[in-house]
């Protein structure tokens, strides 16, 4: 394990953008792997009464793995490169706040969770709907279902990681703990996209229009 740290660290000094979009599609290939053992669970638990020992077997969706693993590579990884490296240099040397001080780390959940996270979350989502087949009204109607809902879900989990990953992680290795965190992601986004119009995101959807029509829209 520790030739294979030091090995990935020499290629991440040589080659960092390919180093990065590389293990980006292995890390997220690996978490739509897990992903789907879970949802594929979950609904045998939902079914067991009714399949035979054959259909309860887990059976992988090897399109799907390759799609997201893609998404990695094209998305998360060059775009999380320069968006990580990008905001450690803006904070540092543009608004000369001191490395890893309150501030500078606050900044950084800040906008990483205002900017960062809704547009891969958005991305993720209109991505992988375009890949399954599905139309631009389909993938609209599953936005819709799904994005609000797991934004805030997520918005109660994702500044407590970054806050430990701004402050103690090398800003070359940021991008890296995201994605092993993002192998646990998977499995909720996974579990999210199967509860279809679950009645409680069906109250998001409600307590967002509610909200907007207080306002006067």
């Amino acid at each position: 394990m520790l030739k294979i740290w030091v090995w990935y660290k020499n290629c991440l000094a040589v080659h960092p953008v390919k180093t990065q979009i590389i293990s980006s599609g292995l890390i997220w290939g690996l978490g739509d792997l897990a992903a789907q053992a879970v949802t594929s669970s979950t609904a045998a638990k939902k079914k067991h009464m009714f399949l035979s020992d054959d259909d309860r077997d887990l059976s992988i969706n090897w399109r799907r793995v390759v799609a997201t693993s893609l998404f990695g590579m094209t998305f998360v990884g060059p775009i999380g490169h320069y968006w990580y490296e990008g905001l450690d240099r803006f904070l540092q040397y543009r608004i000369k706040y001191p490395p890893k001080s309150m501030r500078f780390v606050a900044m950084k959940v800040v906008l990483d969770g205002v900017i960062f996270g809704p547009v891969d979350l958005l991305v993720f989502f209109a991505y992988m709907g375009i890949v399954s087949g599905k139309n631009l009204t389909q993938v609209n109607e599953e936005v819709k279902r799904d994005f609000l809902p797991a934004l805030i879900v997520e918005g109660g989990i994702w500044p407590i990681v970054q806050v430990v990953n701004f402050r103690f992680v090398p800003v070359r290795y940021q991008l890296l703990y995201v994605n092993l965190f993002c192998l646990l992601d998977s499995c909720f986004l996974s579990w999210l996209e199967q509860q279809q119009d679950a009645a409680w995101k069906q109250w998001f959807r409600t307590f967002s229009f509610e909200r907007y029509k207080r306002r006067g829209g």
